[in-house]
């Protein structure tokens, strides 16, 4: 069976380098209109630009989002604006909208189109159905069982993608409209507020201010929040479907958290397809504490096994699990000229987080093991010593016993661990 594609979010220009660098196959981002992420960085014209110059110039794809449910005013800017996709060379437009989907076929016909998940793809005959309009990959909703999936796979009449990885919403395939109702802002167009995520409790009418929690707890229950999407120990049961993409969602996480998942799941992926379901076992457990050194919420499969309950929620509290902290980052081409020194080999790198030296850092980089290190030295831009990183974003020169690879991440553990060497 084909490997199926590995796609990666990409909210700006650094998670998309990141993304390609720690080995996905394609990225998905938006532009600076008719998207549902308008808090992602987004790409501008010029960006994208360049966004697709730099996959393509890696053997690489990138699509871009145009999945807004569109109001009558949107179709006023929304023919140039396909227009100018037209001329970049995308590889593909996701759409959620017919109208959307009609006027790209008018105005673009060459562009390839993938229909999103917003559009509630669950059965074939809706697959099939979307196909006969132009399009070429659906996205089918998160709500599908595996059992679902393998009926629904092999009656489609063209490419499946899924989500494998990343934050669920509590709506049906993201069709919300709490944060319209609680702040205005309509997630069904890209300003989502999260208010899934906030803390509830009961009010009397005649006691304002005396809060009742829902569930008996002090600090009130988190009634939609949800946990978060993880399907890496399930990928032999989803190979066999022959999907052409596994999709991880984050456009509006950290160029780290986007790194991290990158390099779990294409390690799983290559281990399962050229090694074998045995090899892939054994490597399970290295790659779940893996997982567990980026922000996430508690994990679940989803609707995988069934539509999830209780358990698949988080009623006590909708704080993030942080284990590590993402400190620095090797700044591109701009090595300390792999200079050697008597104590290491120094690099440039831009803070991200705290830190100082003793700390014991851990080094992210693609196509090796993690390793740590003790700060020793630092230096700031103006070659000053240094003994704390604080500012944010400051251009740093850092001492490491080993050499940093293009794109390694620094990260801080927030508890002790193991230590390891390359």
């Amino acid at each position: 069976m084909q490997k199926p594609e590995l796609l990666a979010p990409a909210g700006d220009l650094e998670k998309l380098k990141f993304a390609l660098a720690y080995g996905a196959d394609a990225v998905y981002a938006g532009g600076a209109d008719f998207g549902l992420r308008a808090y992602a960085g987004n790409l501008d014209s010029e960006e994208m630009v360049i966004a697709v110059n730099y996959a393509h110039a890696l053997g690489k794809k990138i699509y871009i989002t145009v999945n807004i449910f569109a109001h009558e005013q949107d179709f006023n800017d929304l023919q140039a604006y396909l227009g100018q996709l037209k001329e970049l060379g995308l590889d593909g437009i996701i759409v959620s909208d017919p109208g959307v989907l009609g006027l790209a076929r008018k105005i673009a016909p060459e562009l390839t189109i993938h229909l999103s998940t917003q559009a509630n793809c669950t059965n074939s005959q809706s697959a099939n159905f979307w196909f006969e309009q132009g399009i070429k990959r659906a996205v089918l909703a998160r709500e599908l069982t595996l059992e679902e999936l393998k009926t629904l796979s092999p009656k489609a009449h063209g490419e499946l993608e899924i989500f494998i990885h990343g934050a669920m919403c509590m709506s049906y395939s993201g069709r919300c409209l709490l944060s319209n109702y609680l702040t205005g802002r309509d997630a069904n167009r890209g300003a989502c507020t999260h208010p899934c995520r906030w803390g509830y409790s009961l009010v009397e009418e005649k006691r304002p201010g005396e809060y009742f929690p829902i569930e008996e707890d002090a600090r009130g229950s988190y009634i939609f929040n949800s946990h978060d999407l993880c399907l890496l120990p399930y990928l032999p049961e989803l190979k066999p479907l022959n999907l052409a993409s596994y999709k991880i969602e984050g456009r509006m996480k950290s160029a780290y958290y986007v790194a991290s998942t990158v390099k779990v799941y294409r390690e799983a992926l290559d281990v399962l397809w050229e090694q074998g379901e045995a090899s892939f076992k054994a490597r399970i457990p290295q790659w779940l504490e893996e997982m567990d050194k980026v922000s996430h919420r508690d994990y679940s499969a989803g609707f995988l096994f069934g539509k999830p309950g209780a358990e698949a929620h988080n009623i006590e509290t909708s704080n993030y699990i942080r284990e590590y902290s993402f400190v620095g980052k090797v700044i591109e081409g701009d090595s300390w000229a792999g200079e050697a020194k008597a104590n290491g080999i120094g690099c440039w790198i831009e803070q991200r987080n705290h830190f100082k030296a003793g700390d014991e850092l851990e080094v992210l980089a693609p196509e090796e093991q993690p390793w740590r290190f003790t700060v020793t030295d630092l230096w700031d831009s103006d070659g000053q010593k240094v003994d704390v990183a604080r500012h944010p974003q400051q251009k740093l020169r850092i001492m490491t016993p080993y050499p940093l690879r293009p794109f390694s991440i620094l990260r801080k553990p927030l508890a002790s661990t193991s230590t390891t060497t390359p």
